[in-house]
């Protein structure tokens, strides 16, 4: 049985390997292997990753005994409006198909409602399948956003948003 832990720090290594073995599947043929590398290492080295967990960013773990599947992290953005951003949301290819990704996301679904939030919001790369998976999980689509990350490269992004 697929079961969620609450990651810790020492959970680091683990998460970037989840998104180091999922980013290719998810985004070789929309951003190619230079702008994975390049966003890899920016957003999730060592020192990132750990001053998430420090700002109070939440990771989600989904495992069966041994074997992690995935992940999903989300923090508040917007204390008055109480609005959460879920950050990240990464399941390994061939965990696809196992329920992991509705697994997490209904997680971050309860845990944002149980903290009072009144939106949870995300950014999907606008060719990225995924963001079929969040439409049948109730999200709409807020804006259109390009955003530069450095090192000539963007995100072409829709923002979506579930209400609670």
């Amino acid at each position: 049985m697929i079961t969620l832990k609450k990651a810790k720090e020492q959970d680091i290594e683990m998460i970037r390997e989840i998104a180091a073995a999922t980013w290719p599947s998810a985004y070789l043929d929309i951003i190619g292997q230079n702008q994975i590398d390049y966003m890899l290492d920016k957003m999730y080295n060592k020192g990132e990753l750990l001053k998430q967990f420090m700002e109070g960013h939440i990771f989600l773990i989904a495992e069966e005994g041994t074997q992690e599947y995935g992940f999903a992290g989300y923090s508040i953005i917007d204390h008055e409006a109480r609005i959460y951003k879920l950050h990240k949301l990464y399941v390994l290819p061939t965990a696809h198909g196992k329920g992991v990704g509705k697994l997490l996301i209904n997680e971050v679904f309860n845990q944002v409602k149980a903290a009072g939030g009144s939106a949870l919001q995300l950014n999907v790369n606008k060719s990225n399948k995924a963001k079929d998976f969040y439409s049948k999980a109730g999200f709409t689509l807020k804006e259109s956003v390009k955003l530069d990350i450095g090192g000539g490269y963007f995100m072409d992004d829709y923002v979506m948003e579930y209400q609670f």
